[in-house]
């Protein structure tokens, strides 16, 4: 049987008018902010479906400026994020596609960063405030904020996965779930691993130095806050 939270039956605390358009957008962004990190200038925004249709209405526009500004969907500041984010010196872009992704409440999140590199991260606002990360960089996921999160990219090789899992058990981190990926034999992979507990930052970097690990994102949970 589902467990079923009062989150789920009462919705979001937020500024409306819309769980999906406007708190689930809010988080998305919030979600794409930690996976992307804070050294970027400009961030396209790629709309599919009603995400496409009704931004503007719906302020779907200013929920996912707000997210990526950090705020939470509750923020009295929301309505202003067009405008804020002009004091943070970051361009922003609106424009639609198809995704490739089932769901028409998804946005696309392009955050080209400072040093000439760019963060490519796709996610859906699935009802109720409720969202899930599908594609980061090319890599199908499934990360709905909830928990703790670690996302690694690495070459498929023997050991990778095991000397991930010792270093989490030596910091005392319980792992709640792990999915692994590979494009193909000996090439791309990789990890994602959910956590009952906060993932440290000197752990993330130690993560980042074993063999075979390429990059390494930690991603905080999205919570709500009263």
């Amino acid at each position: 049987m589902k467990e079923t939270s009062c989150f789920d039956i009462l919705g979001p605390i937020m500024i409306g008018p819309s769980s999906s358009h406007t708190a689930g957008a809010a988080r998305l962004g919030k979600v794409a902010l930690y996976i992307a990190g804070s050294k970027f200038n400009r961030v396209d925004f790629i709309l599919q479906g009603s995400f496409a249709k009704t931004y503007k209405g719906h302020g779907t526009d200013k929920a996912l400026v707000a997210g990526i500004l950090g705020m939470e969907p509750h923020d009295e500041n929301l309505k202003y994020s067009l405008d804020l984010i002009k004091d943070h010196d970051i361009e922003i872009n609106f424009s639609e596609a198809d995704l490739d992704v089932s769901h028409p409440n998804s946005v696309k999140f392009v955050f080209h960063h400072l040093d000439g590199t760019t963060t490519d991260i796709v996610g859906s606002s699935i009802g109720g405030g409720n969202i899930v990360i599908k594609r980061i960089d090319g890599y199908k996921t499934s990360i709905n904020g909830n928990y703790p999160t670690v996302f690694i990219q690495h070459t498929d090789q023997t050991g990778v996965i095991s000397n991930v899992s010792r270093l989490l058990s030596n910091a005392g981190i319980n792992i709640a779930s792990m999915k692994v990926k590979r494009k193909s034999r000996g090439s791309q992979a990789s990890i994602i691993l959910e956590a009952d507990n906060k993932i440290p930052e000197e752990l993330v970097e130690k993560l980042s130095m074993l063999p075979g690990v390429n990059s390494v994102r930690a991603i905080r949970p999205v919570k709500e806050e009263v």
